[in-house]
């Protein structure tokens, strides 16, 4: 059997449409009008593959991640130049910081820059701060570092951004900012990512440790950052801590440790 994440039925997918993301963030549903799977930034591209009345079917550029938008959320494409790295930012309507803001958008929004100035970069929506972007060629060099960002963001599942994250979401853009491909689901993620670590092995750290359902990225030997159901929100935690408390509340050993090397 397919997996519609990544193949949809092809009776379905009769369309091949370039568009991207033009709201500060879309959930990306299994159905029309049904539960979210993931969603997705401003800017992001996407390829449509069918309409259906208000909502479209897409499949996400970044990851290959198939499910339906609502139709209102997609825009003609424009070349993205640049690209969100601060936890967020406010797009304002002029190059000051006391004009009106007219969006705020999460980190890994991308945009396409029209000028720029010391200060700014002016985009069609308006003016961004520098400060917060940077060229989407330039990448980041840790991925614990891009997961630090997101400290304290609630815990949101299939969330994608600053305002609610999950543990796979989290792992995806600390990944994706630092240039390394990385599909949007933790079973995806253990599946594709890097090489299986032997049990009772020592953490090393941009480890990725794998539960049901859950994944976190190692620190060091004693630590983790994790989007989690038990904090609520992107926690670091002990490792042995964590093991125990997973284990405790029912949700198993972990099942994975894989090294991205």
């Amino acid at each position: 059997m397919t997996d519609p994440r990544s193949v949809p039925d092809p009776d379905l997918a009769t369309r091949s449409e370039p568009m991207q993301i033009m709201a500060p963030i879309v959930d990306l549903c299994r159905q029309p009008d049904g539960a979210r799977d993931r969603q997705l930034l401003f800017g992001e591209r996407v390829t449509v593959l069918r309409h259906d009345a208000e909502w479209r079917l897409i499949r996400a550029q970044k990851d290959g991640y198939c499910g339906f938008v609502q139709a209102k959320s997609l825009t003609a494409c424009r070349d993205a130049t640049h690209q969100v790295t601060a936890r967020s930012t406010h797009v304002y309507l002029e190059g000051d910081l006391k004009s009106p803001e007219q969006l705020c958008l999460s980190f890994g929004s991308q945009l396409s820059a029209i000028s720029e100035t010391p200060t700014f970069i002016e985009t069609p929506e308006g003016f961004v701060p520098r400060q917060h972007v940077h060229r989407l060629s330039d990448k980041a060099d840790n991925p614990i570092d891009v997961a630090r960002l997101f400290m304290g963001v609630p815990y949101l599942w299939g969330g994608n951004s600053a305002w609610g994250i999950d543990c796979s979401g989290l792992v995806q853009a600390a990944l994706l900012a630092c240039g390394t491909p990385c599909p949007g689901d933790s079973d995806q993620q253990l599946q594709s990512l890097g090489r299986t670590v032997a049990p009772g092995a020592s953490y090393e750290p941009g480890d990725l440790l794998f539960w049901t359902g859950h994944v976190a990225l190692v620190i060091d030997e004693h630590t983790i950052i994790h989007a989690n159901a038990g904090h609520m929100a992107v926690a670091i935690e002990n490792i042995d801590a964590a093991i125990s408390r997973i284990s405790a509340q029912g949700d198993g050993p972990v099942t994975g440790h894989k090294r991205l090397d």
